[in-house]
């Protein structure tokens, strides 16, 4: 038996899919497409959006076209990780590309801004589980030492896409017709959903443990000891609950559809506030006000409710547990630095360096084009001195190149900048992939969804509170620097707008706001680097030197036992059918 190699056996071994190569490799091409439209959505709806706004109208609120997308994909993510870890990751998956698809159609029929609007939040609420259901199966497919490979190729999707979207979207957009952009989703939504659908075999899931049971602080050993004291008994118990439900089609696990709504309602509250403050109404006005209070009355109520579920949308574990908490800290930090590169760059490059939009493109891509190498080659590097120091080497040298940023020459050379986009990829590749490898390591397969949730939403809520925190610094900057001179105002975009307006402004004042603009920009790379500080210190002070890893045989070994019971209990219940049809 320890010499069989059918299909079951290698199942079992890769924990997710088929393991071997002619089944998992549809199962990572349906990944790699789900991603490819998460991934492209942004980009390609962006460079549209002249043409949308011409055709539908609603010029002050499209802006809710990306916000309304993010709104959804943030709040559903803790939703559907923990579905995951208690129905299978497949049919969150699954849902998750249906919606994105309903959500499609939906946003290429639509008649007016409005309407266009809600249908992206349709959208959103299939993007939140695509993100979350593709990196975890990715970590259920292979094991530790091959993890990097496939979330290179995920980093390469990411980094395909900032580059082809842009360009995809103006196409469809100038020479066909801008419901084209969503129409476009159908056929790669359907490949990824016929191949999930046929090819990816999930190994049998244990009912998920109540977060009471001892799992140690760090996750590791507490956790072995429960397995192995507790949990061949605990399986006999929870297989009669599962061959109710394939019997009888009656399921006996709960759903915290309480914290779920609490969790959607103060998140949407949350970013709400963030991404309308400031834009839509001042920082210090009634509605901002009321949105943040309010946000901050639903999050106590979620808490309660949280600790009271018997299987809590988002256990305490997740914030008890030194490692998770530590990354999902980091990453959020990661999400704040973002914002510079993502939302920032393409205006500078506009502005100060006089490039056109494409061209501002391809400065910001540099980034793109290192991260997934590093990210592949990481595993050398964090094999030899762990996951954490091999963190800590990526943000410290991501902390020096975004210090670099302000010192660059006014205006410059396009390369510049490049050059330091290119550095920092490189830099945040050796951190974030090992972080994101390493904590999916530290947790059973029942507990993997739950997890990698966990570590998205933070980083989303990071990206969020970055923009706001940024948008408002350099605003900010801009009207102390326009203020005296006879500027057009504080606001960025209505500054890049009479930058790139021949005959706006003359020639001494053009110059004024592109010193401006500049001195925004390296305000916002100073805040960067402040996030990047803050995320060297929640892994210096909070992540242990040696993540508390499963060994992949221990965790073989269960996923084995789960595959033997679930075969029992199919035999089991098939015998009481057939006592019954006796009868």
């Amino acid at each position: 038996m320890s010499g069989a190699t059918t299909p079951k056996a290698s199942a079992r071994r890769t924990g997710a899919g088929g393991g071997d190569g002619t089944r998992r490799g549809p199962v990572v091409a349906a990944l790699m497409l789900g991603m490819a439209l998460a991934a492209l959505d942004g980009t390609v709806v962006s460079t549209a959006v002249p043409q949308i706004v011409g055709d539908l109208g609603g010029l002050s609120v499209f802006s809710w076209l990306f916000s309304g997308y993010l709104l959804a994909v943030t709040v559903t993510l803790p939703v559907y990780g923990k579905l995951s870890d208690t129905f299978g990751r497949k049919p969150v998956l699954i849902t998750g590309i249906v919606l994105f698809l309903v959500g499609s159609v939906l946003c290429a029929s639509a008649w007016d801004m409005g309407s266009l609007i809600a249908f992206r939040v349709v959208q959103g609420l299939g993007g939140g589980a695509l993100q979350g259901a593709v990196q975890t199966i990715a970590a259920d497919l292979y094991p530790l030492k091959e993890r990097p490979r496939i979330q290179a190729r995920l980093s390469t999707v990411w980094a395909t896409s900032a580059v082809a979207g842009p360009a995809a979207g103006g196409l469809l957009a100038g020479y066909a017709d801008w419901r084209w952009i969503f129409l476009v989703n159908l056929p790669v939504g359907g490949a990824a959903l016929w191949l999930i659908a046929r090819y990816l075999v999930e190994p049998g899931r244990p009912t998920p443990r109540r977060p009471a049971e001892p799992l140690g602080v760090g996750g590791g050993e507490g956790l072995r000891d429960t397995r192995r004291t507790q949990g061949r008994g605990r399986d006999r118990h929870r297989g009669q609950g599962r061959r109710r439900e394939q019997g009888r089609g009656q399921g006996r696990v709960s759903v915290d559809w309480a914290g779920a709504l609490g969790v959607f309602a103060s998140g949407t509250l949350l970013l709400t506030a963030l991404v309308q403050g400031g834009v839509a109404w001042p920082w210090l006005s009634a509605p901002s006000l009321g949105l943040f209070g309010g946000a901050a009355v639903l999050t106590a109520v979620t808490v309660v409710v949280e600790r009271r579920a018997a299987e809590p949308l988002i256990p305490g574990w997740v914030w008890r547990r030194r490692t998770i908490a530590a990354v999902n800290l980091s990453l959020g930090a990661l999400g704040l630095l973002m914002v510079a590169p993502t939302v920032f760059l393409p205006t500078y490059a506009q502005a100060v360096l006089g490039l056109g939009p494409i061209a501002a493109g391809f400065v910001l891509s540099a980034m793109t084009l290192s991260w997934p190498v590093t990210a592949a080659l990481s595993n050398r590097v964090y094999t030899r001195i762990g996951f954490r120091q091999t963190a800590l080497i990526g943000m410290t040298l991501a902390l020096l190149v975004l210090l670099s940023f302000p010192l660059l020459p006014f205006p410059g050379e396009p390369w510049q900048p490049a050059l330091l986009m290119l550095l920092l990829g490189g830099a945040l590749g050796f951190f974030q992939l090992p972080l994101i490898v390493g904590v999916q390591s530290t947790v059973p397969y029942e507990e993997r969804g739950t997890t990698t949730a966990s570590v998205l939403f933070v980083r989303q809520i990071g990206q969020s509170v970055g923009a706001a925190l940024f948008g408002a610094v350099a605003n900010g900057v801009l009207t102390a620097r326009t203020r005296d001179t006879g500027g057009t105002g504080g606001d960025l975009d209505g500054l890049v707008h009479s930058l790139n307006t021949p005959g706006a402004l003359t020639d001494t004042a053009a110059d004024h706001l592109r010193h401006a603009v500049d001195a925004a920009v390296d305000y916002v790379y100073l805040g960067a680097a402040g996030a990047a500080a803050l995320a060297l210190l929640a892994l210096l002070t909070l992540a242990p030197r040696r993540f508390p890893v499963l060994k992949e045989h221990e965790e073989g070994a269960g996923q084995e036992e789960r595959e033997e019971q679930k075969e029992r209990d199919e035999r089991e219940g098939q015998e009481e059918r057939d006592e019954r049809e006796g009868h």
